[in-house]
């Protein structure tokens, strides 16, 4: 939860800063970010009833996570990406994908086109987008009857018991970021973030499902992939190496290198009002 209150105020930071914020990480994040089941897709496709011919809009595509899931299935794309980075992995992933177009822009800086799109995705970043202009925007954007669709892969967490453990090296040189979400927090924090949706009155008829997902990570691979994550993006490097070097030797000493993480993926579909 406090990952997405800390991106609360990006939006409000200047256009240049959130353009490049994943930009140095683009290549963990494209490798060691966990991507979306597959009946998570398919649940979101099926609700919003998309045919094979359908338009998407895709926000904030980063290198193309969820992008390739709705790109095998056949469906038309334009995708915006502010970061050149991820712009690049997202253009190499799709490349044998011609009806996939990815733009290196913001939201706020794509010119609008009214009406053309059947579905409007936002995989992980829909948080990223201003309230105070963005529903509207994609309203616009959207046919008569189209849907947003919000998919939501939460922070990973490891085993409890593991968090306690590593609470000690986490008071010591990041507190802030000594917390846990489990399971029911992170279910809460998904029906939330739907809930801006339908609060902002462009949308209606919320669908919400979820899945539990658990993932092993070698120890530097868990490492690379905190990295990705807004809060240890904000900390200082050498407080982050700092970090990073001890949570490593605590899970090369007890865990014999290898950690388990859990967490929610889920989608939300909602139709235009």
């Amino acid at each position: 939860m406090k990952e997405l209150e800390l991106l609360k105020n990006l939006y409000f930071q200047d256009l240049e800063t959130r353009k490049n914020w994943y930009s140095h990480v683009a290549e963990a994040y494209n490798k060691f970010r966990p991507r979306y089941p597959q009946e998570i897709i398919n649940g979101a496709v099926e609700v919003a009833q998309l045919s094979t011919k359908a338009n998407i809009l895709e926000l904030g595509c980063g290198p193309g996570n969820a992008t390739l899931a709705f790109a095998q299935l056949g469906f038309s794309m334009i995708c915006l990406e502010p970061s050149l980075a991820a712009c690049n992995l997202a253009k190499q992933n799709c490349v044998i994908y011609p009806q996939v177009e990815i733009q290196q822009t913001t939201f706020e800086e794509w010119e609008l086109e009214t009406g053309k799109f059947d579905a409007v995705l936002a995989a992980t970043s829909y948080h990223w987008i201003n309230p105070e202009f963005g529903n509207s925007k994609i309203s616009q954007a959207l046919r008569n009857h189209g849907n947003l669709i919000l998919l939501w892969n939460m922070t990973p967490q490891p085993e409890y018991e593991i968090y306690q453990n590593f609470r000690e090296i986490y008071q010591k040189y990041a507190p802030l970021l000594d917390r846990y979400e489990d399971i029911e927090t992170q279910k809460e924090i998904v029906q939330a973030l739907g809930q801006k949706a339908i609060d902002s009155g462009k949308f209606k008829n919320l669908v919400s499902e979820q899945v539990v997902c658990r993932v092993n990570y070698y120890m530097d691979d868990f490492l690379l992939l905190l990295s990705t994550y807004t809060p240890y993006l904000k900390l200082d490097i050498e407080t982050r190496t700092c970090l990073f070097t001890a949570l490593r030797k605590k899970i090369e000493d007890h865990y014999g290198g290898n950690i388990q993480i859990t967490y929610i993926s889920a989608f939300q579909v909602a139709k235009k009002a």
